[in-house]
């Protein structure tokens, strides 16, 4: 049996997003958010590794505490426990300071024999968070995993894929790795779980729970990176309708074509 704990984040839903003009962090607090795709892979890995190994998969996010919503769908696919570390001196944290944040989190957790994280996000895409609590915790890590060859309640060993080879990797216990979208295919939430679990709490831990109590290492103090600017991405295409018959749609359609300078 081995303790896993799986690291998610909720991320912007759309393109509509607002930028704080101070400090060019994401108002992340009242926006249409949604689970990172590639923490859904990492997710039903860990479920996967649960159903062969025996054990626990605990999922740990940092962020307001609107992301319950995820964590209940975590639930809802099969996770055994949710926790989220909210609080606002962990707001405007960047790579450093939020990988810091998740490892504090996963510290008073007890650890972890497999710590499991997506790729990246689809709204930072640093690819960096993982390897980042890897380092903070002093662990072994393998980044870019496409598949898992075998796994025991001692060792794990996974495929990476890599810039210009493929190498097979057996990593002890404990150890943290993050995984690519082509890794499995993830569960859809179950009804039954989701009716099981309704009541089940969401744990909350705040910096007061945290043992490092200097407040420097965290949030916008403790993110060595400047963002000199930050803008949301543009608005995506509307859909355009064309009636008519055969004939004039087919001349309206060049004519939009035409004048887009596509052709």
């Amino acid at each position: 049996m081995i303790k896993i704990i799986v690291c998610m984040k909720q991320v912007p839903a759309g393109t509509s997003v607002e930028i704080d003009p101070e400090t060019g962090a994401m108002k992340r607090l009242g926006s249409e958010s949604c689970t990172n795709p590639y923490d859904l892979f990492a997710l039903e890995t860990a479920l996967f590794l649960k159903e062969k190994l025996g054990g626990t998969v605990t999922v740990l996010t940092m962020g307001p505490l609107q992301a319950e919503e995820m964590m209940r769908d975590a639930y809802a696919m099969g996770a055994d426990d949710a926790v989220i570390l909210s609080d606002r001196k962990f707001a405007g944290a960047d790579v450093l300071a939020t990988s810091y944040t998740l490892a504090q989190g996963i510290m008073i957790l007890g650890g972890a024999d497999l710590i499991l994280c997506g790729r990246q996000t689809t709204d930072g895409d640093t690819a960096q968070v993982g390897p980042a609590i890897a380092q903070h915790l002093g662990l072994p890590h393998a980044a870019w995993v496409s598949q898992i060859t075998d796994a025991d309640d001692t060792k794990i060993q996974v495929k990476q894929d890599l810039a210009s080879v493929t190498q097979i990797s057996e990593i002890p216990y404990p150890c943290l790795i993050t995984v690519e979208k082509d890794i499995c295919v993830p569960r859809l939430p179950s009804y039954l779980l989701q009716r099981a679990t309704a009541k089940k709490p969401v744990h909350i831990l705040t910096f007061r729970d945290f043992y490092d109590q200097d407040e420097s290492h965290y949030g916008l103090a403790g993110s060595p990176t400047s963002v000199e600017s930050m803008f949301a991405p543009p608005e995506k295409e509307k859909q355009v309708y064309i009636e008519g018959n055969a004939i004039e749609k087919t001349d309206q359609l060049f004519s939009i074509l035409k004048s887009r300078k596509i052709i």
